[in-house]
């Protein structure tokens, strides 16, 4: 099984992402540690990626996935549904499960003004979500519950096949 743990920047597709993939025995893969070095910098000069910016890394993403033969997490944006057609091309024999995590601007704001080191910060907010569009045939979970609830709904969803 391939998850792919998506939502804009606050959401915690990291920590939510490590924590399914402990939960379901698989290796996880954070989109962020797959990014070239000028789109980093970039977004810690607070300018967003475009969508030519993203296509490498996107790529890059699809290749580890079609290389995880017992399945993998990926925490990445996945803002689009192009993106995600990107990430996913070649992988239609395989079981590829799509959690989207959602939350309120104000929360994910505070979020990311209090997080230390990261190279994208608030101020790219207002682009992803402007950018983000929700996908169909996904799991959409809210980010205001503690992280172990949000983690508990994905596996509840992927035991009743909702993804």
């Amino acid at each position: 099984m391939i998850v792919i743990v998506g939502g804009v920047a606050g959401t915690g597709k990291t920590t939510v992402g490590q924590r399914l993939a402990d939960e379901l025995g698989l290796p996880f893969l954070d989109g962020d540690d797959f990014h070239d070095p000028a789109s980093i910098e970039k977004m810690r000069a607070n300018h967003p990626l475009t969508d030519d910016d993203r296509v490498p890394w996107l790529n890059r993403l699809n290749g580890k996935l079609r290389a995880a033969d017992g399945g993998a997490v990926l925490a990445c944006s996945a803002l689009t549904e192009r993106s995600r057609r990107r990430l996913t091309a070649g992988l239609d024999d395989r079981d590829v499960r799509i959690v989207f995590l959602h939350g309120a601007p104000a929360l994910l704001r505070r979020r990311l003004e209090s997080r230390h080191g990261h190279f994208a910060g608030a101020d790219l907010l207002a682009s992803q979500l402007a950018t983000v569009e929700l996908p169909r045939d996904a799991l959409i979970v809210d980010v205001v519950q503690p992280v172990d609830k949000v983690v508990a709904e994905i596996m509840a969803g992927l035991r009743a096949d909702r993804l």
